[in-house]
């Protein structure tokens, strides 16, 4: 029997600048075990989540994975551009701990009042790779109100943030200073991809990245924790 997996999230489930990590997610299952649906939007905040969640109770799905607030948690930074995302998304106020917390609380509300879904809630992934780093310890925080609302909600608790903090200690990585990505920035990358014709991973290592190919977007190494993270919490037999 195949199981409906649908994955909602931002530009790390969209995966135009990160490893695609439903395919490595279908790579771990048996053939024909899973049917992966894909709800990720580039840039998107959980109030942006929380507004298109009619295409997902439309066919409702057996089990819903939930990555968000990466850009929610970018947005506490200094130097992080909140009054340009807020106009180019839509947002209706400035993001805060708070409004994350109340928008992500509202999502899983919704989806389990009109799936019968199992849900699981995704910790962020570590934003830099500096753990006493501002952008990780904002990440931290950020996954801390995920799992509050885990627990508030009876929803699946998945510790992406975890996974890749171990990962990182680990590692020992280089102490590069985590930067904003900018559009110019991101842009860069998909030069890179296409002219230069280098894989996500060349761009990381390149840049002395362990999990990301710029603090932000999954490299295949960090695109492989979210999968087994999903994969050992919500979909193994043992699960």
């Amino acid at each position: 029997m195949t199981t409906h997996v649908a994955c909602l999230g931002d530009s790390l489930t969209r995966a135009q600048f990160s490893v695609d990590y439903l395919d490595l997610l279908a790579r771990l299952r048996p053939p024909g075990d899973v049917r992966l649906a894909r709800f990720g939007v580039n840039g998107d905040f959980a109030h942006n989540l929380l507004q298109r969640l009619d295409a997902v109770v439309a066919d409702p799905p057996d089990v819903i994975t939930v990555l968000i607030g990466t850009n929610d948690a970018r947005a506490s930074l200094p130097g992080y551009p909140v009054e340009q995302a807020m106009k180019r998304k839509r947002l209706p106020e400035r993001p805060s701990a708070g409004w994350f917390q109340q928008s992500l609380g509202s999502v899983v509300a919704r989806l389990r009042a009109e799936t019968d879904a199992t849900i699981g809630l995704l910790s962020l992934p570590v934003l830099g790779q500096r753990l006493d780093g501002a952008a990780a310890q904002a990440s931290l925080a950020y996954s801390r109100l995920i799992a509050e609302v885990a627990v508030t909600e009876q929803v699946a608790y998945l510790p992406l943030h975890e996974r890749q903090s171990g990962e990182l200690r680990r590692a020992e990585p280089q102490p590069i200073p985590y930067r904003e990505a900018t559009p110019a920035a991101v842009i860069g990358v998909l030069v890179q991809q296409a002219v230069l014709r280098r894989s996500l991973d060349s761009i990381s290592r390149r840049r002395g990245l362990v999990l990301t190919t710029d603090h932000i977007h999954q490299n295949s190494r960090g695109a492989a924790l979210v999968a087994e993270v999903i994969d050992g919490g919500l979909l193994s037999r043992g699960a």
